[in-house]
C-alpha cells in the first residue's frame, strides 16, 4: 500500500469516527430531552437518513449508547431506548450523590477568580438558553456547568467517575430535561451554586449539589413506577 493510500484511509476512518461521535452525542441528546422514549425502537436505516449518514455508522454510534447504557438490544425488536429500572436509578442516584457531594467538599475555597467567572459565564450561557425555551443548548450549557463545577475540585479521576455515573442515567433525565419547571428549577440552582462559592460557603454549595439531584430521580423513578402499575393492571385485567 502506497503512503498516500495510507494517508487516505487513515484520514477516512478519523472521519468516521468523528462522524460516530457526533451521531451518538446527538441521539444521546435526543434521549436525554425525551424526544426518544424509552421503549422506542432505534431503527438504523430510518436514524441514517434522518441524520445524512451511512448505516453502518448509526449502527457503531448505537453500540456507543449501549456499552454507556442509554441503549439496549432486544431480541426481533433490535436497539431501544433503554427503559431504567427504578431500583437501577436510585442505585446509581445514590452513588451519583456521595461522588458529587464528594467532590463540593474538595473544591479549594476561596476559589480562583478565573475558575469562578468560568463558572458564572457558562451559567448565565444556561440562563439564556432557558430563557428562550431552547432544551438542546439547556442540555449542552448544564453539561458544561458541571463538568466546570466538579473539575475545580483538582481531583481528574473523581471527575471521570463523576461523569461516567452521570451518563449511566442520562435517561432518567428524559422526563426533566426539557421541562420549563425544571430548567428554570436548575438555572436558580446553578446560580445559588455561583453565589455560594463566591462566599466561600461550603456547606451550602454541598446542600445544593445533593438537592439538584433530586428532581430528574424523582420524576423519573415516578413516571416509570405509574407505568408499570399500568401495565400490571392490563394484564391483570379480564379479557372479553
Amino acid at each position: 500500500m502506497s503512503m498516500s493510500s495510507l494517508k487516505e484511509r487513515t484520514a477516512l476512518k478519523a472521519q468516521t469516527t468523528e462522524r460516530v461521535r457526533d451521531v451518538a452525542a446527538m441521539l444521546e441528546e435526543e434521549i436525554v430531552l425525551g424526544w426518544l422514549l424509552p421503549r422506542e425502537r432505534l431503527v438504523e436505516e430510518e436514524l441514517a437518513e434522518r441524520l445524512a449518514v451511512k448505516r453502518h455508522v448509526v449502527r457503531e454510534a448505537l453500540a456507543d449508547l449501549e456499552r454507556v447504557g442509554l441503549v439496549e438490544r432486544i431480541p426481533n425488536r433490535g436497539a431501544v431506548v433503554k427503559l431504567l429500572d427504578p431500583v437501577e436509578v436510585r442505585q446509581i442516584y445514590s452513588v451519583r450523590e456521595a461522588l458529587e457531594t464528594l467532590a463540593a467538599q474538595q473544591i479549594p475555597l476561596p476559589l480562583s477568580g478565573l475558575i469562578l467567572e468560568e463558572l458564572h459565564a457558562v451559567q448565565q450561557q444556561h440562563a439564556v438558553a432557558v430563557e428562550c425555551a431552547d432544551a438542546r443548548a439547556a442540555f449542552r450549557a448544564n453539561m458544561r456547568f458541571h463538568e466546570t463545577l466538579f473539575r475545580a475540585c483538582g481531583n481528574r479521576h473523581l471527575v471521570e467517575l463523576i461523569q461516567a455515573m452521570a451518563q449511566k442515567v442520562h435517561g432518567a433525565r428524559s422526563i426533566t430535561a426539557a421541562s420549563p419547571e425544571h430548567l428554570r428549577l436548575a438555572r436558580d440552582q446553578h446560580a445559588a451554586m455561583v453565589e455560594a462559592l463566591a462566599n466561600g460557603d461550603r456547606d451550602r454549595l454541598v446542600a445544593l449539589c445533593r438537592q439538584h439531584l433530586g428532581p430528574s430521580r424523582d420524576a423519573y423513578i415516578a413516571t416509570v413506577e405509574a407505568r408499570f402499575a399500568r401495565d400490571r393492571q392490563q394484564v391483570a385485567a379480564p379479557q372479553p
